[in-house]
C-alpha cells in the first residue's frame, strides 16, 4: 500500500508539472564544464545559488531536469550528461586512483556508446572531450585550478557547448529517452505495484540527504544479501519481489520529492504527509493542525481551534488561499533512517477529516487548568515528548520508539503507549515537579487507557471538590500540606514535596501520618484567619476519606494522586492570582 500510493502521488505531481516523466529526475549541480565543438574544456561555470534558510543566506547547488541517476552501491556506474568529479574528469581525492580511473572509463564508454552515432553538434563535442581528456594532467589544468577544491568536495557537473546546456539539446533528450525505455536485457515480471507486465527493477532508488542517512542514501526496497532472497528460488535483489522499473522509478520520486519539503521531524522519526492529488496546502495544514500556530503569525491556536471544530462537522475550510475538503484522502508515513535502509515506524492513511477528529479528541483529553504564564494553547507533540526527558541533560531526545508510537496513537485515535506514561511518571519522581505538560499527558492517559468509570470524577479540566475518589483527594491534600509549610515558613528551601512527593503518591499510609503531624506544629505559626481557613480545608479533604490511608497506590492511582495535587495547587494560585489584581 505504501509503494502504491507513493505512485498515486507521482503521478498526480507529474499532471501538476512538480514532477518529471520517467527516466528523468531533478538534480543538485554545483558547476558547469563549457566545451566547443573539438570537445576542449573553454571555462567552468559555478552553478551555486543563495537560498535563505531561516535567517541566513547560504550557497547551494541549482537543480535541474537531468536523466534519472544510476543506483550505486559497491560498483562502478556512470550517469548520462552529469556526474561528479571522478566520473568526468578522472581525479577525486579518495585515494583511490585505479578506481576513480576506471570511473572515468566507465562514463566515457556511456557516452560514447549513446551519443558516438548522433549528427548534433553537443553529441559529438562530448565524445570529443573524453577522447580528448587527461586524467594524468586535469590537476594542473588551468581552468579548473580556482574551482579545483570544490569540485573535488563531490558535487554534480555537467556539460555546456557554447554556453549552452548540453541536456537542454531536444536530440540529446531524445537519445536519453530511447535509450532508457528500451531496456531489452530486463527480466519481464509482473509488478506487485501497478500489475502490469514490464521490466523488474533489480535496484531500486535511493534517497539521498536524509538525515541520519547514509550520505549516499537511503533505501525503502532493497535485497543486499543472500539472506533476504528467497529460498530455493533463483531469483535475486529485486526480482524477489518484482516491482516494475516504472513503479520503482515513480515512488522513488514521490519519496524524494517528499523529504525534499518534509513535514517534520519529532524523536528519530521523519513525518512524510501527502493528499491524494498533491495538493500542498493539506500538508501544510495538517502539520499546523498537530504542531499548533505558525511561527510568523500568520494563524493563532485559537483560530486552529476554530477550524478543528468546522472540519470536525465535516464542513471545509479555506487555508492559505485553498479550500481544504474534510474527506479527501491523506496519507502519513513515519520513517526512521537506518543506516542504509530507511525504516517505517508507521503509515496511516484515512480521510483528512478523519485525522483531524482524532487529533482534536486528543486536544480534548490533554485539555487542564494552566498556569497563568503559559500561553499555550496547544501542546504539541513535542511538547508532550519534552515531559519524558531530563531538561537539564545535553540530549533532550526522546525514546525513538516512544515518540513513533506517541504520533501513531495520536492520529489513529488508539491508545497512548505505556512508555509514554511511565517516561513522565519516572521524570517526575526523579524531579519532585508536576508540569502543565505531565498533568496533561496523566489525565489523556487515563482517559483513553482505561476503564474510567471509577476515575471519570478526577479526570476534569479544573479541580472537582465533590469527588471523593481517595487517591485524587490524597494528592489535594498533599498540595494543602505543602501550602501551610510554605505559608509558616516563607522562603524554605527544602518543602515536604522535596522529600516526601514520590512516597506520599506510592505509599501514602508510611507518609501521611508524619506529614499531618508536620502540619499541626505549621499551623500555630500562622494568624487565626488562615490558620481558620487552611485547617477547614484539611477538614474537607479528610472528611471525604472514608477509609484509611492505603498501604501503596496502583499506577492509575498515582495518576489520579497526580492530578489532585496539581489541581488544587492551580486553583490555590488562581486565587492568589485574583487577589494580587485587586
Amino acid at each position: 500500500m505504501i509503494l502504491q500510493s507513493l505512485v498515486s502521488l507521482y503521478e498526480a505531481l507529474l499532471d501538476r508539472g512538480v514532477l518529471e516523466l520517467p527516466g528523468w529526475s531533478k538534480t543538485k549541480v554545483s558547476y558547469a564544464l563549457n566545451i566547443d565543438e573539438n570537445g576542449q574544456l573553454l571555462d567552468v561555470f559555478p552553478l551555486m545559488v543563495l537560498e535563505k534558510r531561516g535567517k541566513k543566506e547560504v550557497s547551494v547547488p541549482q537543480i535541474f531536469d537531468l536523466p534519472t541517476p544510476v543506483v550505486r552501491t559497491v560498483g562502478i556506474a556512470a550517469n548520462f550528461l552529469y556526474d561528479n568529479s571522478s566520473y568526468f574528469l578522472g581525479i577525486d581525492n579518495k585515494g583511490k586512483p585505479e578506481r576513480t580511473r576506471k570511473c572515468f572509463e566507465a562514463s566515457k564508454d556511456l557516452h560514447e556508446k549513446l551519443l558516438s552515432h548522433s549528427d548534433c553538434p553537443a553529441a559529438k563535442a562530448i565524445c570529443a572531450f573524453f577522447q580528448r581528456w587527461q586524467p594524468e594532467r586535469a590537476r594542473d589544468h588551468p581552468v579548473l585550478k580556482p574551482y579545483l577544491d570544490d569540485i573535488l568536495a563531490g558535487g554534480n557537473l555537467v556539460f555546456q557547448l557554447n554556453n549552452r546546456f548540453v541536456h537542454e539539446y531536444p536530440e540529446i533528450r531524445e537519445i536519453w529517452q530511447r535509450h532508457y525505455d528500451d531496456d531489452a536485457d530486463a527480466d519481464v515480471m509482473q509488478c506487485l505495484v501497478t500489475g502490469k507486465m514490464e521490466p523488474v527493477a533489480v535496484l531500486h532508488p535511493s534517497v539521498r540527504g536524509v538525515q541520519g542517512a547514509q550520505s549516499s542514501g537511503a533505501y525503502l526496497v532493497s535485497f543486499n544479501a543472500r539472506a533476504y532472497e528467497s529460498y530455493g528460488h533463483e531469483k535475486e535483489q529485486g526480482k524477489n519481489a518484482p516491482v516494475g522499473k516504472y513503479a520503482a522509478f515513480a515512488y522513488g520520486e514521490a519519496l524524494k520529492y517528499l523529504f525534499s519539503d518534509m513535514t517534520f521531524r519529532l524523536g528519530d522519526t521523519i513525518v512524510l504527509t501527502w493528499a491524494e492529488g498533491g495538493e500542498p496546502a493539506y500538508k501544510s495544514a495538517f502539520s499546523a493542525f498537530l504542531n499548533g500556530a505558525e511561527e510568523d503569525g500568520s494563524i493563532s491556536d485559537a483560530d486552529l481551534k476554530r477550524m478543528l471544530s468546522r472540519i470536525t462537522a465535516g464542513l471545509p475550510v479555506e487555508w492559505k488561499g485553498t479550500e481544504i475538503q474534510p474527506e479527501n484522502r491523506f496519507y502519513v508515513l513515519g520513517i526512521a533512517p537506518n543506516a542504509a535502509r530507511l525504516s517505517v515506524r508507521f503509515f496511516l492513511q484515512n480521510t483528512f477529516g478523519v485525522f483531524v477528529q482524532n487529533i482534536r479528541a486528543h486536544y480534548d483529553r490533554l485539555e487542564i487548568v494552566r498556569p497563568k504564564w503559559d500561553n499555550r494553547e496547544i501542546l504539541s507533540p513535542k511538547d508532550l515528548l519534552l515531559e519524558t526527558v531530563n531538561q537539564k541533560a545535553k540530549d533532550k531526545t526522546p525514546h525513538p520508539q516512544m515518540a513513533g508510537d506517541t504520533l501513531r496513537a495520536i492520529l489513529s485515535g488508539g491508545r497512548y503507549p505505556a512508555t509514554l506514561l511511565n517516561g513522565v511518571m519516572l521524570r517526575i519522581k526523579a524531579e519532585q515537579e508536576l508540569t502543565r505538560g505531565s498533568a496533561a499527558i496523566i489525565k489523556a492517559y487515563l482517559l483513553r487507557n482505561y476503564d474510567i468509570s471509577t476515575l471519570k470524577e478526577v479526570l476534569t479540566v479544573e479541580l472537582n471538590q465533590q469527588s471523593a475518589y481517595p487517591p485524587y483527594l490524597l494528592g489535594r491534600l498533599f498540595s494543602i500540606l505543602e501550602q501551610i509549610q510554605q505559608a509558616a515558613n516563607p522562603g524554605i528551601n527544602t518543602t515536604i514535596k522535596d522529600k516526601y512527593f514520590s512516597s506520599a503518591c506510592a505509599t501514602p499510609a508510611s507518609v501521611f501520618p508524619l506529614l499531618i503531624k508536620l502540619s499541626n506544629s505549621h499551623l500555630r505559626k500562622l494568624d487565626t484567619a488562615l490558620r481558620v481557613y487552611l485547617e477547614k480545608q484539611i477538614t474537607e479533604v479528610l472528611g471525604k476519606l472514608t477509609e484509611n490511608f492505603p498501604q501503596r497506590l496502583s499506577l492509575p492511582e498515582q495518576g489520579a494522586f497526580y492530578l489532585g495535587y496539581y489541581h488544587q495547587t492551580q486553583k490555590r494560585y488562581e486565587k492568589q492570582n485574583k487577589e494580587e489584581g485587586n
